[in-house]
């Protein structure tokens, strides 16, 4: 009988054998930058909703980069579209100093619904 090498690579992959049959030696690269909230929520968005592209990202080594970017992306938006939110709903200095409670509800208010439209844009979109 002949003897199976312990490797091989085959369309770009490469294989280890175990036991009778070959395993691909697949691993998520290591980040320098943290995924954060919003790549893990996107992370975890790809592997229920959209499993075929999660594994290509995967299998070619995209996914780390992806959700990252995604992170930043959802940041960037967020710090852009909270302020813009809080002056077109005269949420400012005045009312702080006047009403602090009723500032920190609508500013609750409109974050919440900022990271509302952040999810289904960026993260499910």
């Amino acid at each position: 009988m002949k003897e199976l090498p312990t490797e091989i690579t085959e369309n770009g992959i490469h294989y280890t054998l175990n036991g009778d049959y070959y395993l691909p030696d697949i691993s998520i690269p290591d980040g320098d930058k943290p995924v954060g909230k919003w790549g893990r929520m996107r992370l975890r968005f790809l592997k229920e909703n959209k499993p075929i592209l999660y594994n290509q990202m995967i299998l070619n080594g995209t996914l780390q980069s992806h959700l990252v970017e995604t992170n930043e992306t959802a940041n960037r938006r967020l710090e852009k579209m909270i302020p813009e939110m809080a002056a077109a709903e005269e949420i400012d200095e005045n009312l702080k100093s006047a009403d602090q409670m009723e500032w920190v509800r609508r500013m609750n208010s409109v974050r919440f619904r900022a990271e509302e439209i952040v999810i289904s844009e960026v993260v499910f979109g």
